[in-house]
C-alpha cells in the first residue's frame, strides 16, 4: 500500500473510530452500559455513511467535510442525550420540527447540561486549537491547517481504482448489513428496545420507512371504516360490569347551562396535594376544590413531542398524541372534532387564555382547528416580568375575567381555557410573588423550587376563584383543574428526598406521570374521591357528561371513557414511557421486546408486580386502540386556509 492510499485509510478510520466512540457515550447516556454485540449495528451504519462521502466528495475538500462531518454528528449525539434526559426516549428525525420552540425554553433545557456531555466535542476542540496554532505559525498556509500534499489530498494525484472500488463494497456491506438489522427488528414497538437493537443510526431510516409505510396504507383507508373499528374495539373491553350499568350516567347535565373553566396547570403532579412543607399548606386551593368536588388522584399524563400543547390537543379533543409529533404542529390544519365545537352547539363561546406568543407550538394553527372563537396571548396582558414566558398566572386570569364579564353581560355562556406557566420549569418565583418559606435545605434546589412554584400557582387559582365569587359567576360556573405533565425530574432529585421531604411515598414513574384532576360543579353537596384510573384522554368525556353533551348522540368518537361512568379503565402512554406502555386500575406496565419481557408496578403500594399474565389482554388491546387513534386523526379532513 503506497503512502498515498495509507494516508486516506488514516483519515477515514480515524474519523470513523472517533464518531464509533461517541455512539458508545451516547449508548452509555442513554442504556447505562455498552453490549459490545449491538455495537454492530452503529458500526455498520457508520461505516456506510462515511464510505458514501468517501465517494462523492472531491479529494481537495475531503478533510474539511470529515471534519463538519464529526462536527454536525457530535452535535446530534449531545442533543440526543439531552433530549433523553429529559423525555425518557430517543428523538428521532420528526423532532427537528421542534427546534424553533427551543429558545423559549431554554431555562428548562439548561437545567439538563452535564459538564459530561461535553465530551462529544472533545476532539472537535483539540482540533479547533491545532488549526489555530497552525494558522498562526505560518500565515502562508492556505490548505485550513492541514498539508494536503502530505496526507495524500493535493489533488495532483489520481486516486486509485482500486480505492473506489473498496470504498464501494464497503458502502453495499454496510447498506446490507443495515438492512438485516432493521428488518430483523423492525417489529419491536419498544422504542429504546428498537433503537438500542438497530443502533442510533438505522433507528433513524427504520423511523423514515415506517412513516412512509404507514402514508401508504392510510392513503387506502378511509375515515368512516376506521371509526366503526374504534367503535367496535372500544365495545369489545369491559369498561363497566353488565350488572352496574344504569339508564342514566352519574353526573350526567349536573353541569347544563353552566360556565365552563378549565385550568391546566403547568407541571402539576399529583403528590403536592393535601401536603405540607413546614407547617405550610402547600396547595390550600386545590385541596379545597377536592374536599368541595370531584377528585381524580389516579389520573396520568399521555403527552407527546408536544408536551403542554399535546395536553391542550387531548383534553380538547380525546386524541391519543402520535409521539412523534407535536400535534398542534402536524395536525393544526384538520378539522378536529372538539370540545369548543361541541360546545359551540350548545351556544357558547369559546375562549383560550396563554401568556406566551401564539406562535409558540403553533398554536396559532391549533386553537382555530379545536374551534375556539377567540385565543388571547402575549399582547393582551401586562407584563409583570414573572419568568421567562412574561406575565404571571395572576395576570392571566385577571384579563380572563374581564372577557367572561363581558360575555356574562350579553347573557352569553361561555368555555374558557387558561394555560398556566407560571410553574414552568426551572420553577424560578420572584420573592414578591412568593407565598411561602423554604427551608434552608430546599433553598436552590429543583424541589425546594418546584414546591414553591406549585404554591404560588395554587394562590393565584385562588385568586382567580374570589373574582369569580365578588363578580357573581362562581354559582354559574363548573371549574375543571388538571396537570399538564410532571414537573420533577429523576435526574434532579432523588425520589427519596420528595419522601423525607413531604412524607408521602413515591416512584420515579407512577408518581412522576401522575397529575391531579379536580371538578367543582355547582351545588354539588359533598365532595367525592373518584379512584378510577384515568388519563388526559378522559377528560373530554367526562367533562361533556357533567355538561351534558351525550357523545353518542353527537356521533363523537372518543379514545378516553367518562371517569365517572366506568368500573375499570385501561389508558396507553408513548414517548415518555417506550409504545405499549399502559396504566389500568391496578398498574403501570411497560414492555421489554414485547409484552413477557415487561415490567409492572403497582399504583397502590408502588411496589413491583412480578405476575404480569393476566395483564396480556390490556396490552394487546392499548396497542389496537392507539394505532386506531393515529389513522384516526391523520384521515380528518384538512380543513380550508
Amino acid at each position: 500500500m503506497d503512502r498515498i492510499q495509507s494516508n486516506r485509510l488514516a483519515w477515514f478510520s480515524g474519523v470513523f473510530v472517533l464518531l464509533l466512540l461517541k455512539m458508545m457515550l451516547l449508548r452509555l447516556f442513554i442504556f447505562d452500559e455498552v453490549l459490545w454485540g449491538r455495537l454492530l449495528a452503529d458500526a455498520v451504519s457508520l461505516l456506510a455513511l462515511m464510505s458514501f462521502l468517501e465517494l462523492i466528495v472531491p479529494t481537495r475538500r475531503k478533510p474539511v467535510v470529515y471534519w463538519v462531518f464529526n462536527l454536525i454528528v457530535s452535535v446530534i449525539l449531545f442533543a440526543s442525550a439531552i433530549y433523553h434526559v429529559y423525555f425518557g426516549s430517543i428523538p428521532t428525525y420528526t423532532a427537528l420540527s421542534g427546534l424553533g420552540q427551543v429558545h423559549q425554553v431554554r431555562g428548562s433545557i439548561s437545567t439538563l447540561i452535564e459538564p459530561l456531555h461535553f465530551v462529544f466535542f472533545a476532539d472537535v476542540v483539540v482540533m479547533a486549537v491545532m488549526w489555530i496554532v497552525n494558522r498562526v505559525r505560518s500565515r502562508k498556509r492556505t490548505d485550513y491547517g492541514f498539508r494536503m500534499k502530505s496526507y495524500g489530498y493535493s489533488g495532483s494525484r489520481e486516486r486509485k481504482p482500486g480505492w473506489k472500488l473498496g470504498m464501494a463494497a464497503v458502502l453495499i456491506l454496510g447498506f446490507v448489513l443495515s438492512g438485516w438489522i432493521i428488518r430483523k427488528d423492525w417489529g419491536i414497538e419498544n422504542e429504546l428496545v428498537r433503537a438500542e437493537h438497530m443502533g442510533f443510526v438505522n433507528y433513524q431510516v427504520a423511523a423514515v420507512l415506517k412513516n412512509s409505510q404507514e402514508n401508504r396504507a392510510l392513503a387506502a383507508g378511509n375515515l368512516q371504516d376506521t371509526t366503526r373499528k374504534v367503535e367496535e374495539l372500544k365495545e369489545s373491553y369491559p369498561y363497566r360490569d353488565g350488572k352496574n350499568a344504569k339508564d342514566k350516567p352519574e353526573y350526567f347535565a349536573s353541569g347544563r347551562g353552566k360556565n365552563l373553566i378549565v385550568v391546566q396547570m403547568e407541571s402539576l403532579q399529583n403528590f403536592p396535594i393535601h401536603q405540607s412543607l413546614d407547617g405550610q399548606v402547600l396547595t390550600p386551593v386545590m385541596n379545597s376544590l377536592a374536599e368541595e368536588g370531584l377528585y381524580f388522584p389516579y389520573v396520568y399524563q399521555q403527552i407527546g413531542q408536544g408536551n403542554t400543547s399535546d395536553a391542550e390537543f387531548m383534553s380538547n379533543t380525546s386524541i391519543y398524541p402520535l409521539g412523534s409529533v407535536a400535534m398542534s404542529t402536524g395536525f393544526g390544519n384538520r378539522e378536529l372534532p372538539s370540545l369548543p365545537k361541541l360546545l359551540g352547539g350548545e351556544g357558547y363561546v369559546s375562549n383560550t387564555f396563554h401568556v406566551n406568543d401564539v406562535s409558540f407550538w403553533d398554536r396559532s394553527k391549533m386553537y382555530p382547528a379545536l374551534g375556539f372563537d377567540h385565543y388571547y396571548d402575549k399582547p393582551s396582558y401586562t407584563n409583570d416580568h414573572f419568568n421567562e414566558f412574561g406575565a404571571s398566572d395572576e395576570e392571566m386570569y385577571r384579563v380572563g375575567l374581564e372577557k367572561f364579564m363581558n360575555l356574562h353581560r350579553e347573557n352569553k355562556l361561555f368555555y374558557g381555557q387558561f394555560v398556566s406557566v407560571s410553574s414552568h420549569s426551572p420553577f424560578s418565583v420572584p420573592d414578591s410573588f412568593s407565598k411561602i418559606k423554604i427551608p434552608e435545605g430546599l433553598k436552590g434546589t429543583q424541589l425546594g423550587n418546584y414546591l414553591n412554584s406549585v404554591n404560588y400557582s395554587d394562590y393565584a387559582l385562588g385568586r382567580l376563584i374570589e373574582s369569580l365569587k365578588q363578580n357573581g359567576l362562581w354559582d354559574d360556573t363548573v371549574l375543571v383543574v388538571y396537570g399538564d405533565h410532571f414537573g420533577i425530574n429523576p435526574n434532579d432529585t432523588d425520589a427519596s428526598l420528595i419522601t423525607s421531604t413531604l412524607g408521602v411515598p413515591y416512584h420515579d414513574q407512577v408518581s412522576r406521570f401522575n397529575i391531579p384532576l379536580l371538578v367543582r360543579i355547582p351545588g354539588m353537596e359533598k365532595g367525592l374521591t373518584v379512584e378510577q384510573t384515568g388519563g388526559q384522554l378522559d377528560i373530554l368525556p367526562t367533562v361533556a357528561n357533567i355538561m351534558g353533551v351525550s357523545l353518542k348522540e353527537e356521533n363523537f368518537t372518543a379514545f378516553g371513557n367518562d371517569l365517572l361512568n366506568i368500573d375499570r379503565n385501561v389508558v396507553g402512554m408513548r414517548y415518555y414511557l417506550p409504545t405499549g406502555s399502559f396504566f389500568n386500575n391496578e398498574v403501570m406496565f411497560v414492555p421489554g421486546d414485547g409484552f413477557d419481557d415487561g415490567t409492572a408496578v403497582s399504583l397502590k403500594t408502588l411496589e413491583p408486580v412480578t405476575d404480569i399474565s393476566r395483564y396480556r389482554d390490556d396490552y394487546d388491546y392499548i396497542l389496537k386502540l392507539m394505532k386506531l387513534s393515529d389513522e384516526y386523526v391523520k384521515l380528518l379532513p384538512k380543513r380550508a386556509p
